[in-house]
């Protein structure tokens, strides 16, 4: 993913925050515990010159030394620990608490890119930061199905079913997904819902509305008339990722520039087996005569197709909101 090195320097002072955060907390729980268990602090004190102390005698030839003070170490960090736990606090407690327990909040792991950091680079290249609040609301947590009826219920158990699945076996094979139906049917949210999930195993994830995608696409791909370099970082971008979600196609503007785009996005990430999930409010029918024929052939026979067979759950909520 390429970024400027002022942009890169952007992303690097956030890790070296929470870096500073997570030392912080650990220097104020260590004087919390130092205040309210003495015999702590004493242990912590003593190391240095029991350290000292064994550091010389192994100068001095005294083979056993090393041995000593490993086992000395070994009953101070026992008893430390013992401390806590008897004080009422977790045997952790004093230890570092990261945003990312992979890299420890440094962004790297042994020398490449951890995946929090991809996503950063991701997020801040695309400017996606608004979906954080987004899946906030719209996730497997906040999802309901006090909105559908005894006709609805069963069908959508299922679907949701499949998403949950979908979530849990990602990785271990490859699988696209397009969701498909009328409006306000949920497509979006049951979207929004494997994007959180998948985000917060580690996954990189890009989202785009259609109209979004293609925008982004057209400003890196011609400027000044001319075609620019850039779409390519881009197109690997969005190429590599482990999940682009592609939502609302068929709202932007049908062209030349798109049919193709559209058409490479597709056919590239199906080469790299990278998922790929589509939301739309067009029936495959408007699919068939809205794209190519090659495009509809690779989303017909490359992606698992989900109809939410449901009627308007904006207007089901609207109408339980106004009773309330």
């Amino acid at each position: 993913m390429s970024i400027s090195n002022a942009q890169y320097d952007e992303i690097m002072r956030t890790y070296e925050e929470k870096q500073n955060r997570a030392r912080h907390l650990v220097t104020e729980r260590k004087n919390e515990v130092y205040k309210n268990i003495p015999e702590y602090e004493a242990l912590d004190s003593s190391i240095p010159a029991i350290s000292l102390e064994l550091g010389k005698r192994l100068i001095d030839g005294d083979t056993g030394a090393l041995s000593a003070l490993r086992d000395r170490l070994k009953e101070i960090t026992a008893r430390k620990r013992q401390l806590l736990l008897d004080a009422g606090y977790r045997e952790d407690y004093l230890e570092p608490v990261y945003s990312c327990s992979e890299c420890k909040d440094t962004g790297y792991i042994d020398g490449k890119r951890c995946s929090c950091l991809k996503q950063a680079i991701i997020r801040h290249l695309y400017a996606q930061s608004n979906i954080d609040k987004v899946l906030e609301r719209e996730n497997f947590d906040t999802l309901t199905y006090d909105y559908y009826d005894d006709t609805e219920l069963p069908g959508m158990e299922r679907i949701i079913d499949s998403c949950r699945a979908y979530v849990r076996d990602f990785g271990k094979g490859y699988e696209n997904l397009l969701f498909y139906g009328d409006v306000g049917v949920g497509k979006t949210f049951l979207t929004n819902c494997i994007a959180n999930e998948l985000l917060k195993q580690g996954y990189s994830v890009i989202y785009f509305t259609a109209f979004q995608l293609f925008d982004t696409l057209a400003k890196y791909a011609f400027r000044s008339g001319e075609v620019s370099e850039d779409i390519g970082r881009v197109h690997e971008d969005i190429f590599d990722c482990d999940l682009l979600i592609i939502d609302d196609l068929g709202t932007e503007m049908p062209n030349s520039f798109v049919l193709s785009q559209l058409f490479l996005i597709i056919n590239e990430r199906d080469n790299r087996n990278k998922a790929t999930i589509i939301s739309t409010n067009l029936s495959i029918e408007e699919i068939s005569e809205r794209y190519s024929e090659r495009t509809f052939s690779r989303i017909y026979g490359k992606y698992r197709m989900i109809k939410p067979g449901i009627k308007d759950l904006r207007i089901k909520i609207k109408r339980a909101s106004s009773r309330k």
